[in-house]
């Protein structure tokens, strides 16, 4: 149930091991938040969701290539934050904001020299002053104050969508709560993970977008294969995927196995099957008994940001060298801010109301020659995220406009040649320490009911790199 990523990824796995598949989603379209969109008439397709997956492990990268796919990296240019009223470029070598090397210069930059010197006080505090509870902690506690606010905020805004006290380090940064153990100081423990990481970007994209992933994994699933065809290859009947059908209840089936209630368009239909793979936190109270477990005692997630896209089509040369890198993420206000502050700084800069912008044309070189080709040189595709936890975004696109100048420095009034507006409501639930402490108990409960698996985001982690890895596992088990 489900075709977003984990649904479509799964199904594959499945169809590869010579099963049939019906996949269901709620949803009018597959792919949930990997999705395409066209800009105005120049026809340009954008990517208006996930634009790059994480480079760690090689399980998206051999996907995308067996698919058919180029996987690309993005041009070698830094990413930029914003906080207090400045931008900097953000510090080569970090993890999720944390910086390996406390006094290098773009940490400085980034900073202060007072930030800087009170970072390296991690490199000889004693291993035991820390607070692990949440990412926020981890890294005030060893680093300070504006490690936290200017470097770490901005990082988990603009990927979780969410403060850092609410991330749990585990699911945002896996293994670094084991290099800290090791190494006994956070910037050392950040060190030697990057030096572990492949060598070249931290992330890839596809030649031609990430919704490009999306048709080529549903062709992939629905495509017919050789009645005859062995085991590993695809074989038999194309699998089933169905659109606007909502799951509304989920039973044992008469004769084993599974079965499925859907609301679907033409009226309520059951589906029955020897195994289920469930894709979606949308469910999780109708899996309950089926664990033999109450509703009470399945994760409870909060309800993710409501997230607002807006991509800009710029008629705007004085972009072409790129002056604040492949984007921006900017950090929110800090808890610390007094009223004095806020009066000292509620000038026009500071009424950036974006989470974060992409400079799409700077990141993807085989954008930014499409784009030339398509519409003509000097012209850019940037995009605009808004919608952190807590807060309802509708920016105007005067807004998003203003807010594009001020984070990249150049008057853009009057030079926006088409512009999409994309809405992504309620996100992916943040990976809190209380809600993945809840999802790691279901998961174990789950593990005990023959012919039943769960698999996406909710359970596997924010990105395509943990989502597909961990589908292709689930699915092999089951």
């Amino acid at each position: 149930m489900g075709a977003g990523i984990a649904g479509l990824t799964a199904a594959r796995t499945l169809r590869r091991r010579g099963l049939r598949v019906l996949v269901l989603e709620a949803a009018d379209r597959p792919g949930g938040p990997v999705h395409g969109g066209e800009l105005g008439s120049t026809g340009l397709a954008v990517d208006v969701g996930a634009e790059s997956f994480a480079a760690r492990g090689s399980a998206v990268g051999d996907l995308v290539r067996e698919l058919g796919l180029t996987v690309v990296e993005p041009a070698p240019i830094s990413a930029w934050g914003y906080a207090a009223s400045r931008a900097f470029p953000l510090p080569k070598a970090g993890i999720m904001g944390i910086p390996a090397h406390p006094l290098a210069a773009d940490v400085r930059r980034a900073v202060g020299w007072p930030g800087a010197l009170r970072a390296s006080l991690d490199r000889i505090k004693p291993r035991r002053w820390v607070d692990e509870e949440n990412l926020e902690t981890f890294t005030r506690s060893r680093l300070g104050r504006r490690v936290a606010e200017r470097l770490v905020a901005p990082v988990a805004a603009g990927v979780h969508s969410a403060p850092p006290e609410r991330l749990d380090v585990d699911a945002v940064a896996p293994g670094l709560r084991e290099a800290y153990a090791r190494e006994g100081s956070l910037t050392r423990a950040v060190a030697a993970l990057r030096a572990q990481a492949p060598a070249g970007s931290a992330v890839r994209g596809i030649e031609g977008g990430m919704h490009r992933l999306v048709e080529e994994l549903t062709s992939a699933v629905t495509a017919e294969g050789p009645d005859d065809a062995a085991p590993g290859t695809g074989a038999g009947p194309a699998g089933v995927l169905l659109v606007r059908h909502e799951v509304v209840g989920l039973t044992p089936g008469r004769d084993g196995g599974w079965a499925v209630q859907v609301e679907a368009a033409d009226g309520p239909v059951t589906y029955e099957g020897e195994r289920l793979l469930v894709t979606t936190p949308a469910v999780v109270d109708l899996l309950a008994p089926l664990a033999g477990r109450t509703a009470d005692q399945v994760p409870d997630p909060e309800p993710g940001a409501d997230i607002r896209l807006v991509t800009l089509l710029l008629d705007a040369p004085e972009l072409d060298a790129a002056p604040r890198g492949s984007g921006l993420l900017v950090a929110p206000k800090p808890r610390t801010w007094s009223t004095r502050d806020e009066n000292h700084r509620a000038g026009a800069r500071d009424q950036v109301r974006a989470k974060a912008l992409t400079h799409s044309t700077a990141k993807w070189p085989w954008l930014a020659d499409l784009v030339t080709r398509t519409v003509g040189p000097g012209h850019h595709v940037v995009r605009l995220s808004y919608g952190r936890i807590g807060e309802t975004v509708e920016p105007s696109l005067d807004q998003v406009v203003t807010d594009a100048s001020v984070l990249l420095g150049v008057d853009l009034e009057g030079k926006v040649r088409e512009h999409l507006s994309t809405r992504w409501n309620g996100s992916l639930p943040p990976p809190t320490p209380v809600y993945r402490r809840e999802v790691a108990a279901f998961v174990e409960r789950v593990s005990h009911v023959d012919g039943l698996g769960v698999t996406g985001g909710w359970i596997a982690g924010t990105g395509l790199a943990a989502i597909v890895g961990h589908a292709q596992e689930c699915a092999q088990q089951l």
